[in-house]
C-alpha cells in the first residue's frame, strides 16, 4: 500500500478552516522556548500557525507526496523539520532532547486519524516523561471516553489510563464542514496536561495497567466477574480483593474512581 493510501485507510480527514485552525493553535499556548511536534499536517492547515509561534517545529507525515509537498513550501523556515514518519510508531521518548531551550515544553499538536486515535494516544501517554502536553483534534466519542469521569456511559479503561497521568478536558467541539472530506460525525480537541507524579499512588504500573483493562472487559457483569475473567482467577478470589479493597463486589468497573483503583491495585498482582 502506497503512503496515500495508507494514509485513507487510517480514516484522515484534513482541516480546511482557518477559524478552527486559529483556534487549536491558541489552546497549545506556544512560545519560542518550545518544541512543537506535530502529528499528521496533512496539508499544512496547522503547520504555519505553529512555526510562526514555536521555537523549534517537528512534523510527522506518513504520506510522502505530502511531505514533499510541505518540505517545498516550509524549506526557508530552519526551526522546521518535516519528517517522513508513522505517529503510531515513532519514538516520543526522545523529543525532549530536542527542545530550543531547557525549559521549554514538549507540545504535542496533531489532527489524528480516526482509526490510528487510540494507539497514537496511548504511545503519547507512555512517553509523558518527555511530553508536557498534548492538543490533539479526534472524533468526539474517542475525546469524550477520554475526558470522562466515574458514572458517565463514556468512562472506561481509556478514561482511567489517560487521567491517571494527564489532566484531561474537551476544549472545542467542531463540525464535519470544518473538514475536507467532511466525516459523519463531530471532531473535538482534546487538551491534555501531563501531571508531575501519576494522580494516585501506582503500586506496580503493569498490574495497574491489567487490573483496569480487565474491570472494563465485561462491561455489563459485576467488578468479581469481571475480574476473574479478565485476569483468570476464580470469582472468589476476586470477591476478596474487592473486600479486601473495601470495594462491593457487585459494583461496576464504570463506578470506581481512580483512588479506588489504586487502592484495588494493592490487593491484586
Amino acid at each position: 500500500m502506497t503512503t496515500t493510501g495508507r494514509r485513507r485507510a487510517l480514516g484522515q480527514h484534513f482541516l480546511r478552516d482557518a477559524h478552527w485552525a486559529e483556534a487549536i493553535v491558541q489552546i497549545a499556548r506556544l512560545s519560542r522556548e518550545d518544541l512543537c511536534v506535530e502529528i499528521g499536517p496533512g496539508e499544512g492547515a496547522l503547520t504555519f500557525l505553529l512555526a510562526e509561534r514555536a521555537g523549534r517545529l517537528l512534523a510527522l507525515e506518513v504520506d510522502e507526496t505530502l511531505v514533499k509537498g510541505l518540505r517545498s513550501r516550509l524549506g526557508a523556515l530552519s526551526h522546521v523539520e518535516v519528517r517522513p514518519a508513522d505517529a503510531r510508531r515513532f519514538e516520543y521518548s526522545t523529543l525532549s532532547t530536542l527542545r530550543p531551550s531547557p525549559q521549554g515544553r514538549v507540545v504535542v499538536v496533531g489532527n489524528l486519524p480516526y482509526s490510528a486515535s487510540k494507539p497514537i494516544l496511548e504511545r503519547l501517554v507512555e512517553a509523558r516523561t518527555a511530553v508536557s502536553e498534548m492538543v490533539l483534534t479526534l472524533q468526539k466519542e474517542v475525546a469524550e471516553r477520554v475526558a470522562a469521569g466515574p458514572g458517565s456511559k463514556h468512562y472506561g479503561a481509556l478514561s482511567v489510563l489517560t487521567q491517571l497521568y494527564c489532566e484531561a478536558r474537551l476544549a472545542l467541539t467542531i463540525p464535519p464542514g470544518a473538514f475536507r472530506p467532511p466525516p459523519k460525525v463531530d471532531s473535538a480537541v482534546l487538551h491534555l496536561q501531563v501531571l508531575a507524579a501519576p494522580r494516585v499512588a501506582v503500586r506496580d504500573e503493569g498490574s495497574l495497567h491489567r487490573l483496569v483493562k480487565a474491570a472494563f472487559s465485561q462491561r455489563r457483569k459485576t467488578l468479581a466477574n469481571t475480574l476473574a475473567g479478565g485476569l483468570a482467577v476464580s470469582v472468589a478470589t476476586a470477591r476478596r480483593w474487592l473486600g479486601a479493597a473495601g470495594i462491593d463486589p457487585a459494583r461496576r468497573a464504570e463506578t470506581l474512581s481512580l483512588e479506588e483503583f489504586s487502592r484495588l491495585n494493592s490487593f491484586a498482582p
